[in-house]
């Protein structure tokens, strides 16, 4: 987790991130929030591989504790006070910018590379989540149990990762009531913080997908506003869990992450069949086909994906045995 000081008085607050690393964190967040627009790749595998999970967990965490603090008390206005100078401000506010930039900016790009070219796109991504799940295994600490149990975990995260990729194929509802996209908002936010479980692929399953990237192009301002409403609920409701998750059981939060991840890649192989509705609309996962044409684009564009994760994942034990010394 982040580290933290004691400011006057005995209060904690978050250790300053430095400004240099603005820019960073903004391309941090760009990237967080195109992984949310492709259904089968999780935001939250983003921020694990580009070394920010931990910190955006828990200082997202404060940030709801203060909001409660402000509902509930004691001392609302100080408690409150207490759990902001704990978050880390100079991460959480890029990201953010660098996470609406991309929903605003290359939504329309994402959807088009995805439906025009999907064998290429899911190689892509094949091979950026398939060398991603060596993240979290990283960041297991010490076992001090037996293993079947970790294997348990990762097999058993796994296997439900497959099956609910394959409940991914409904079509889309035009014209859906409020309460079922606030409903769909605090669900798929959730999947955000998850590495491995794409809350893109929540929205296909639900039919939301496609009518929720619409209203993003058309500044459908209603809708936005209630499934924004909607995701503020679901990650309030959950990442506090995840946070305590973390803190006290976080092996085994870690293995099904893995798991999680691992399971996901059934989306992501590139040649499926393409599961179609009346409209001759594409929605979801297909059947798992052998190879056709293209093959070439899509080994290429897996081994580049591979590449670029190996390449930050290096780049991330140096820094860490640098900081170590």
């Amino acid at each position: 987790m982040t580290g933290a000081g004691q400011g006057d008085g005995g209060t904690t607050v978050a250790v300053r991130r430095s400004p240099l690393l603005l820019p960073l964190d903004l391309l941090r967040g760009f990237l967080i929030g195109m992984a949310e627009l492709v259904p089968g790749v999780s935001g939250g595998t983003v921020a694990l591989v580009t070394g920010v999970y931990d910190q955006l967990i828990d200082s997202a965490s404060h940030v709801l504790r203060a909001g409660t603090c402000l509902v509930t008390g004691p001392d609302r206005l100080r408690t409150a006070r207490v759990e902001l100078r704990r978050t880390d401000w100079l991460l959480i506010a890029p990201v953010l910018v660098g996470m609406a930039a991309a929903v605003l900016t290359v939504a329309g790009l994402m959807e088009s590379f995805v439906s025009g070219s999907p064998e290429l796109a899911r190689g892509l991504f094949l091979g950026l989540v398939s060398v991603s799940v060596l993240v979290p295994l990283r960041m297991l600490p010490p076992a001090h149990r037996s293993r079947t149990f970790d294997v348990l975990a990762v097999v058993g995260a796994a296997v439900l990762a497959y099956l609910l990729v394959g409940l991914a194929g409904g079509g889309t509802t035009a014209d859906p009531a409020p309460y079922v996209v606030f409903g769909a908002a605090a669900v798929a936010i959730c999947a955000l913080v998850v590495p491995g479980v794409s809350g893109s692929f929540f929205l296909l399953a639900v039919g939301l997908y496609g009518t929720t990237l619409d209203a993003v192009h058309e500044r459908d301002l209603g809708y936005l506003a209630v499934f924004a409403l909607g995701a503020a609920v679901g990650l309030g409701s959950f990442v506090r869990l995840l946070n305590h998750l973390l803190d006290h059981h976080r092996r085994t939060t870690l293995l099904v992450m893995a798991g999680l991840m691992i399971g996901s890649l059934r989306a992501l192989w590139p040649w499926q069949s393409s599961p179609a509705d009346a409209d001759g609309e594409v929605h979801g996962p297909g059947a798992l086909l052998a190879p056709y044409d293209p093959v070439a684009g899509p080994v290429l564009l897996a081994l580049v994906g591979a590449a670029v994760v190996a390449v930050l994942i290096l780049v991330e034990a140096r820094r860490e045995r640098r900081t170590a010394m």
